[in-house]
């Protein structure tokens, strides 16, 4: 019982009949924790400077003093292995304050809090740049690194990550002389202003007058006075005039945000040739699966023809099909083939089911299972969000999950995973357990109602939650690298694999439940949303290519001219539908800012997804042996390993670019079964 602070395992919080789920019991454990428990009150994740918003500049101070003493430490110690661990630490002074200040900018329901929090991350963010060119500091690695007596004492995940601080060295100019050295932190420094005010700019509605808009459609959008703000694309209207009138005016052009996009690519061009680079696309894909640019627009030009030929085979091409009807359009078809209506899985997905779902899967896969965890008074920046324990059966607590997952006001409707604090070992021979974020959009329960999930819901529960694993079980010496923290077209791996979890009926059966009733999912509409997937799908990953693509041509080199003309080039010739005048998608295109030259990284993922799960865990999802063998090969390194070569481990194959493309063809064919 919770009085005296005990904690009980997830397992033994079945759901009963109603809505009994664990869920409630998690909820209503919490509850009572909060009402018995009179402690003092502690900060946010348990830091107790971040109990106010003053509290950031306090916790950078410290971080940044400790920042001083571990460079002061690593300029002066002798190589050896002891510079690589003192590097790390001072990579983990400076992400425990930045990583958390990330999260809190965005999340927090106090504007004092996320602007307190912004300023964190833009004076980190400087500092970090500035100790990239630091010359001394750089030296002392390039004593051990060409030091071949010490370096032969060194284990393999020690030198990897002395290597990947070097190559953050080198890729900010650390050899250029002492002017142009200054360049490349001023271009860095710009560059964390124009992030901000693009991606600020790329979630701004846009607004028009009323009396531009049909009087019948008005109503379908926000009104201001005389001004319509249109906020998204309306993609699931069932009025194709709507969705016409979103789509043009949401998208048209915004002259000083294209401005701020041509500056963007801009530095980082000039950022990547002044640190000897050909493009920011060479340098951001220097230790990735792809290597280099020219491998990317390979693989993405074989797909593209070869998803042509999937529509072709199918009869999905249409030439009265316009850009704003695709969604609704591939949405419609798979309700009207498949009925595939949300209110009808819902009721079998409580929030609840699901999360004893993953309990139950991963107990299985892994020999891991959640506990709920009591929060201390001020831990929590909402009183909605819970706090999870992720415990192996026989190493103990891994690392912690806190779950903001329901919907309130100023909270991004996006679904993200966030890592508050890496793991790492310390000094003390004690492990630093991992802490995250798991941040979704999901209903909150009403009444004797409790949260209950579309598919689509599930499916990014269990997406989401395969980056949390990543972060719990990737158990590295150094932070550096831990979990989520390896190379970009990797590290959607584990959860894109998720997703083939999350379709699979054998997996499904195991927690799907009415919650009034009790009955179980029919298995019939599992078989029908896995087909009614396939349907429009090779239009739906087409689009993924054309993306992919104008991602590389954005960060290749110079095309001198617009981003819209370059746009209009590409969607003619990997998209196949028509380019509207007068928009500017790229301007909504936010993940240019994070996954820069990257955007790759999700087709590729996805195809090692599927090659993990098709060798691995399509004949027993349930398989202890190869769910150590995942742990083992894929999991456990985080960025401490090549990618490829995790890849290989887990295949027992080093996969061809021809590898890649026929297993995402493969998820495409209709006549092939994800699950036996």
């Amino acid at each position: 019982y919770i009085c005296n602070g005990l904690i009980f395992p997830l397992n033994s919080l079945l759901y009963e009949k109603d809505v009994q789920t664990f869920w409630k019991g998690l909820v209503l454990l919490c509850k009572i924790k909060v009402s018995l428990s009179p402690l003092c009150s502690q900060g946010l994740f348990g830091v107790p400077e971040l109990s106010g918003p003053a509290g950031f500049q306090m916790a950078q101070h410290q971080a940044l003093r400790e920042a001083e003493f571990l460079v002061h430490k690593a300029c002066t110690h002798p190589p050896g292995a002891v510079t690589v661990e003192t590097f790390d630490q001072l990579s983990d002074s400076l992400c425990r304050v930045a990583d958390l200040a990330d999260f809190i900018k965005v999340a927090h329901p106090d504007a004092a809090f996320r602007e307190a929090a912004e300023r964190t991350c833009v004076e980190i963010g400087t500092v970090v740049e500035i100790l990239n060119t630091n010359v001394d500091l750089c030296q002392s690695l390039k004593n051990l690194l060409g030091n071949e007596a010490v370096l032969a004492t060194l284990d393999s995940d020690t030198r990897r990550v002395a290597e990947l601080f070097m190559f953050d060295f080198e890729i900010s100019g650390i050899h250029l002389d002492y002017s142009k050295r200054s360049k490349a932190v001023a271009l860095n420094v710009k560059l964390l202003d124009l992030y901000h005010v693009f991606l600020s700019g790329s979630q701004l509605p846009n607004a028009i007058d009323k009396q531009v808009l049909p009087e019948h459609i008005r109503h379908c959008f926000s009104i201001d006075g005389n001004r319509v703000q249109i906020s998204g694309l309306h993609a699931d209207s069932p009025n194709e005039l709507v969705r016409e009138a979103a789509y043009k005016i949401f998208l048209y052009p915004n002259t000083s945000l294209l401005l701020c996009l041509d500056e963007l690519l801009a530095c980082r061009h000039e950022l990547a040739t002044l640190v000897g680079y050909e493009s920011f696309a060479h340098r951001a894909l220097k230790g990735t699966m792809a290597k280099t640019p020219g491998k990317i627009i390979r693989a993405t030009s074989k797909d593209f023809k070869m998803m042509k030929e999937m529509k072709k085979k199918t009869h999905t091409t249409n030439p009265e099909v316009m850009p704003w009807d695709h969604a609704y359009l591939s949405s419609a078809i798979r309700t009207e083939m498949f009925n595939i209506d949300p209110s009808i899985y819902s009721p079998y997905f409580s929030l609840g089911a699901c999360m004893e779902g993953l309990n139950c899967l991963f107990t299985q896969l892994l020999g891991v299972y959640f506990q709920a965890e009591q929060p201390k008074m001020g831990e929590l920046w909402s009183e909605d969000v819970r706090k999870l324990a992720v415990v192996h059966e026989t190493e103990g607590v891994l690392g912690y999950i806190y779950c903001d997952f329901f919907r309130r006001l100023d909270k991004p409707h996006q679904d993200c995973h966030f890592t508050i604090r890496g793991g790492r070992l310390r000094d003390d021979g004690v492990y630093q357990l991992p802490v995250v974020v798991l941040m979704l959009s999901l209903p909150p329960p009403s009444g004797r109602t409790p949260s209950l999930l579309t598919p689509s819901m599930v499916e990014n529960l269990f997406h989401e939650m395969g980056h949390a694993m990543h972060s719990m079980l990737g158990r590295t010496h150094y932070q550096h690298v831990t979990g989520t923290r390896c190379s970009t077209d990797f590290a959607e791996v584990p959860s894109i694999l998720m997703e083939y979890f999350a379709s699979d009926y054998r997996v499904l059966s195991q927690f799907a439940r009415h919650y009034q009733t009790g009955e179980p999912l029919p298995e019939n509409l599992v078989s029908r949303l896995c087909e009614s997937k396939r349907v429009c799908s090779a239009a739906d990953t087409q689009l993924q290519i054309f993306y992919a693509a104008l991602d590389q041509v954005y960060h290749g080199k110079p095309q001198y001219r617009s981003t819209t003309d370059i746009l209009r080039e590409m969607q003619e010739k990997f998209y196949g539908l028509p380019y509207v005048n007068d928009t500017a998608w790229q301007l909504r295109f936010s993940h240019l800012v994070g996954y820069g030259a990257k955007y790759y990284s999700y087709l590729m993922s996805r195809a090692v997804a599927s090659m993990v799960w098709r060798q691995c865990f399509l004949q027993d999802p349930f398989s202890r042996v190869m769910g150590e063998r995942y742990r083992r090969e894929m999991l456990a390194h985080g960025g401490s390993k090549e990618p490829v070569l995790m890849v290989q481990g887990m295949l027992q194959k080093t996969p061809t670019i021809e590898d890649f493309v026929d297993a995402l063809v493969l998820d495409l064919n209709t006549n092939v079964k994800s699950s036996v």
